[in-house]
């Protein structure tokens, strides 16, 4: 089955959860540290979002720790593509393209090989979070920069960094606005 009609499976699962006045507004395939595929549904009502994340049968999930490992490795792998190659692939690889007409420089080929594999990496939505994609999409990028020569400093690594302290406030307002009492902290 393609994932896209794995979400709309989903979407229907979860149907029964949407309240009035509220709508689903995404499904987010997840396969966190596990290897089990889970669903990150979020809901809206005007401003206000809630939260739900199901398994792969659409059964809710009530574990805290699998919940947050769904919802982190999916922020985790979004803020990887949004700030690989500066977030502005096509437009690195338009100017690359522009100095190797221009001026041509010694390494030119390797950096518009590597900007090609890293947009052949990234994977249009939909697509599944894992742990697998996230390293496939930092190798790529690390190789990019690499070519750009950027050897010593990784501005996709400090991009990460900074994007944690975000990705773990996401994981905390889906606990705070959970559909379903989650289990007890340890």
């Amino acid at each position: 089955m393609a994932l896209a009609e794995e979400l709309e499976g989903v979407a229907a699962a979860v149907a029964p959860f949407v309240e009035e006045g509220e709508e689903l507004v995404g499904v987010l395939a997840a396969e966190p540290a596990s290897g089990e595929r889970l669903y990150v549904c979020a809901f809206a009502r005007g401003e206000e979002r809630s939260w739900l994340v199901v398994d792969a049968e659409g059964a809710p999930v009530e574990d805290r720790a699998r919940m947050r490992e769904a919802v982190s490795i999916a922020a985790v792998c979004e803020l990887a593509e949004e700030t690989a190659a500066g977030g502005k692939l096509d437009e690195l690889r338009a100017q690359l393209l522009t100095l190797r007409l221009t001026e041509n420089p010694e390494g030119i080929e390797e950096a518009e090989e590597a900007a090609l594999e890293l947009e052949s990496t990234l994977v249009a939505p939909p697509r599944i979070a894992s742990p697998a994609y996230l390293d496939r999409v930092g190798s790529a990028t690390m190789k990019l920069e690499r070519a750009l020569g950027d050897a010593q400093a990784s501005p996709f690594a400090e991009a990460m960094k900074a994007g944690m302290g975000a990705i773990e406030e996401l994981a905390a307002e889906v606990e705070r606005r959970y559909k379903l009492e989650l289990s007890p902290k340890l």
